[in-house]
């Protein structure tokens, strides 16, 4: 409300006091926080005697922390995953975990965040923008300054996941905008609840139409996924037996379609930690120091797209940008020629290596994608090879 009334030309701006915070963060507006109808009154009789709400954005921003309360220092081993959760961060990057149960796929989810860039102004805007919409905001939250994670049940509606209702609300999607929406035990989700997620992974946006409206919502979130591998959770396992049929698994996998695994960049084998591993006495990295790198990259990235404020993250590079900014040597068409007709890549799965490349790139500096990059990138991509499931 407060950026349309700065939009028509509006300068001034009455509101209950719980709102007035949330809506001075526009700027460009005068925003009395006020009680009662006693104090409206009062407002017009005496308007010299009001002093408008005040809000140090940049402030705000600057304070934000990185909550430790769930630190990859924390984890043990899995120095691999831990790379490719890096890599994910770094560029904005859709990822599935796949292991069995107990190798720790959701504890290394959920450490995510602690690693993700700070919110720009314009990101903290848009996400407390949707949030407010959505009735989520808390009483006299003046603006959002942590990215969302969102992490809903499996047994979730379309409707709840995509947004819709009678007068069309914000989603699970959208309220991850900016964000990353966490979807554990993924095949347990209905396959029409995963379908609607398809068009705004790859628009970063999602369309509600009822009879009387249409709204469009943002959706440019980071999808993270983790999932067992086949009905039992063993397939594949180092030393534990897989009792389910070449069937059980192909079925227990198309539970997830192919159009929608395209879109998820990196594809990562969580295997169990072994014993050296977890009895070592050498201290892991901490969030804070994987952080730094992610920051580093992503400061290079906000240079790369700084002449179109509508890419935040390599993720997000349309094709002509990817194009543009993803070109490769001899050796590393020739790498990347191989691994597609090898794997049968589609052309979506194509373009999502090289922008995984590139922030591979982004992380150590490098001006150029090396064959180096291609090939940790190529690595990926596990359920396109051979051996899942067949």
């Amino acid at each position: 409300m407060a950026l349309q009334a700065r939009h028509a030309g509006f300068t001034t701006l009455l509101l209950p006091l719980e709102n007035a915070a949330e809506a001075a963060v526009v700027g460009e507006l005068q925003v009395y926080g006020l009680k009662n109808l006693k104090e409206i009154a009062e407002f017009f009789k005496y308007p010299e005697r009001q002093e408008p709400v005040k809000v140090n954005v940049n402030a705000l921003l600057n304070q934000q922390q990185v909550s430790i309360a769930e630190d990859f220092a924390d984890v043990r081993g899995q120095q691999g995953m831990k790379r490719a959760i890096e890599i994910a961060a770094a560029g904005g990057h859709n990822l599935i975990l796949i292991g069995p149960p107990g190798s720790g796929k959701t504890m290394l989810a959920k450490r995510l965040p602690g690693i993700l860039p700070p919110l720009s102004l314009q990101e903290a805007l848009e996400t407390t923008k949707i949030h407010s919409v959505a009735g989520k905001l808390h009483t006299g939250t003046a603006m959002l300054t942590a990215r969302p994670f969102r992490n809903p049940h499996h047994s979730i509606s379309d409707v709840a996941l995509a947004g819709g209702g009678s007068n069309p609300q914000p989603g699970e999607i959208s309220l991850a905008h900016h964000g990353v929406l966490f979807l554990d035990e993924l095949p347990e989700f209905r396959r029409s609840v995963l379908e609607v997620m398809r068009q705004p992974l790859e628009d970063r946006m999602v369309t509600i139409s009822r009879a009387r409206q249409t709204v469009v919502y943002p959706a440019g979130f980071m999808l993270i996924a983790a999932m067992n591998p086949c009905p039992c959770g063993y397939f594949n396992h180092p030393e534990k037996t897989c009792h389910c049929t070449s069937s059980q698994v192909q079925k227990y996998l198309s539970r997830i379609s192919g159009p929608l695994l395209d879109r998820i960049d990196l594809h990562l084998e969580v295997t169990p930690v072994d014993f050296k591993d977890l009895s070592s006495q050498e201290p892991e990295e901490k969030s804070l120091d994987i952080r730094k790198r992610v920051i580093f990259a992503r400061k290079i990235q906000e240079k790369r797209f700084e002449q179109d404020h509508r890419i935040f993250c390599n993720a997000q590079m349309p094709d002509r940008i990817v194009r543009q900014h993803c070109k490769l040597d001899p050796v590393s068409k020739q790498l990347i020629r191989n691994a597609m007709e090898q794997l049968g890549l589609s052309a979506r799965a194509y373009d999502r290596i090289l922008k995984v490349s590139r922030t591979i790139a982004d992380l150590e500096n490098a001006i150029a994608i090396q064959p180096a990059h291609l090939a940790e990138a190529i690595r990926y991509r596990s359920l396109d090879r051979s051996g899942w499931g067949s």
